[in-house]
């Protein structure tokens, strides 16, 4: 058995794993994940002809969405789901195949016998799953610049799900989506034209652009907006549950059924920005952040001693020296072999959590890492509500540029790189940023100016939204027609997915000369690399004092 696998920034030799992930994926599961994506591209096509025949549910947009989200990395580790998703997904293919072909006859007045591919039909046992997954993986696409514009969308996609799944747990869908996922998908299977494929590619950043404005909007108007908000980095005495992840609702869950048990909540990495929404303010357990970016857990889930729920990616292996196993829970789209998943909702009803708070009343208290605050807070209305002051510092020369250091963070020493910047950007610069990326330098004691911290976090990865918002915004304020104009550099981390997501949702907003590191994806093959540089100014970093230099130009 081998895989191919090249969907983050730290895949071997930024060219490709093969024989197991450097996110410790093993072979079995990459293959059964690009088995799932092989039958959701099935599900697109019979969905694509449905639509147009006023068949398609949007349960089987959200199923695709869901299956996507699962494979992202860092996400879901086991094995049985994913022959489990399988199984489902055909299902649900040949569900949605027979309401196309009974409307089909309905309204032709004769049997479908249109040509579809493999992906539409094929319907192999569990025992075969293995062999065909070896079959239609990422290098069954011979032309490597097809290949990579293929690949370059199904990457956006899984980004644009994993928002997408967020919105819909809140109640929020818009089938608009849920069909750019149909036709995205579907385009994969056909010859089309390069110009085709790069129009695909700018659709999906139009789309990762709805996806995060409706999930903005799902988590305002259920949390309130965020506020402004000093969060505590140390620890109490009592047991404690440490969430981590990104999903709101589950923190909702959460905090109400922890409520009265004297068990205490902590959010770890990409759920920090959960402490600066109102709902959540007044729970008193609800105590503070605990740890760092996701890549440290193996030492801070240990550190934590307390039951710990992940709610999305980013789960890592445990290490051999690792005793939390039996601590750890999983939900959602997250799964980890033998570790106790929690349910989906039924029926609305909350998940039920009772589980992951009778093993922390079992637990010690955390062992404390660190003390202090940090402050967060500042998604696109608490920034825009300072908008008269922030004008006024750059027309009087206060400040002299943004740095929009949203992304992820990671295990690579390159990765100091954004350390670095942080720390040689000049005093008049703020620094935006957005997912855990922020984690390199928001500890760091980088000062204000005018009372305008010098870095802003608007939030979690999706809030990277909240940034582009805000140099629209400050684009009517200083009158510019061009968001090009404004005092703002792009220097964003990427890792995983929702990374790409984002980076697409820029390109399509027309943000040019992005800043990319610590590597440019291995899924841009060289020619479909040189159209981003040619046409958006896309380049990989350079040094930091090259970089801080041709920022603070303006370059």
């Amino acid at each position: 058995m081998s895989m191919f696998c090249f969907q983050c920034q730290e895949t071997a030799k930024n060219s490709g794993c093969t024989v197991r992930g450097v996110c410790g994926k093993p072979e079995s599961t990459a293959n059964l994940q690009d088995l799932l994506i092989y039958v959701l591209k099935g599900i697109a096509v019979w969905g694509k002809k449905a639509e147009n025949l006023g068949v398609l549910d949007k349960s089987d947009g959200l199923f695709i969405a869901q299956g996507l989200f699962a494979t992202i990395t860092n996400a879901n580790w086991d094995d049985d789901r994913f022959v489990e998703l399988i199984g489902e997904a055909i299902k649900r293919r040949d569900d949605l195949r027979a309401r196309f072909e009974a409307a089909y006859e309905e309204k032709e007045g004769r049997s479908f016998d249109g040509s579809v591919p493999d992906c539409a039909t094929w319907d192999g046992s569990i025992s075969e799953y293995a062999d065909k997954a070896l079959s239609v993986g990422v290098l069954a696409t011979e032309n490597e610049d097809v290949r990579s514009l293929r690949e370059l969308l199904v990457i956006g996609l899984k980004g644009i799900a994993a928002y997408g799944d967020h919105a819909a747990v809140l109640g929020y869908e818009d089938p608009k989506i849920y069909g750019f996922f149909m036709e995205a998908l579907d385009s994969t299977t056909k010859d089309l034209s390069v110009d085709e494929m790069i129009a695909m590619v700018m659709k999906a950043g139009d789309f990762a652009v709805q996806t995060m404005a409706l999930l903005d909007r799902a988590n305002t108007e259920t949390y309130g907006k965020p506020e402004i908000t000093e969060v505590d980095l140390g620890v109490r005495k009592n047991p404690a549950i440490l969430i981590s992840g990104h999903d709101l609702r589950d923190m909702e869950d959460l905090l109400k059924q922890t409520e009265g048990t004297g068990v205490d909540v902590y959010t770890h990495g990409e759920m920090l920005p959960a402490h600066y929404y109102p709902a959540f303010k007044k729970y008193d357990h609800f105590v503070g952040n605990y740890g760092n970016s996701w890549w440290l857990q193996n030492d801070e889930f240990e550190a934590f001693n307390g039951a710990i729920l992940m709610t999305t990616n980013c789960l890592v292996p445990l290490k051999s020296g690792n005793t939390y196993k039996d601590r750890l829970f999983t939900t959602g789209m997250t799964g980890y072999p033998g570790v106790v998943h929690i349910p989906d909702r039924e029926d609305g009803k909350p998940k039920d959590f009772s589980a992951v708070i009778e093993k922390a009343r079992s637990c010690p208290a955390p062992t404390e890492l660190e003390t202090g605050k940090i402050v967060g807070g500042f998604a696109h209305d608490q920034v825009m509500a300072l908008a008269d002051k922030i004008v006024e510092a750059v027309k009087s020369g206060a400040i002299k540029r943004f740095v929009v250091m949203a992304g992820c963070d990671g295990r690579h020493k390159t990765r100091d790189y954004y350390k670095e910047v942080a720390e040689a950007l000049p005093q008049d610069a703020v620094i935006l940023t957005a997912g855990c990326a922020k984690y390199r330098y928001n500890k760091l004691n980088l000062g204000d100016i005018g009372g305008i911290p010098r870095v802003l976090d608007a939030g979690q990865c999706n809030d990277s939204y909240s940034l582009a918002v805000i140099a629209l915004k400050l684009k009517e304020a200083f009158g510019l027609e061009d968001i090009n104009e404004l005092p703002i550099s792009y220097d964003i981390a990427w890792y995983e997915q929702k990374a790409v997501a984002v980076l697409l949702a820029l390109l399509f907003l027309g943000v040019k000369d992005i800043r990319l590191g610590p590597t440019l994806p291995a899924f841009l093959s060289p020619n479909v690399a040189k159209v981003l540089v040619d046409n958006f100014g896309i380049r990989g970093i350079g040094t930091v004092e090259e970089d801080v230099a041709a920022i603070m130009a303006g370059r």
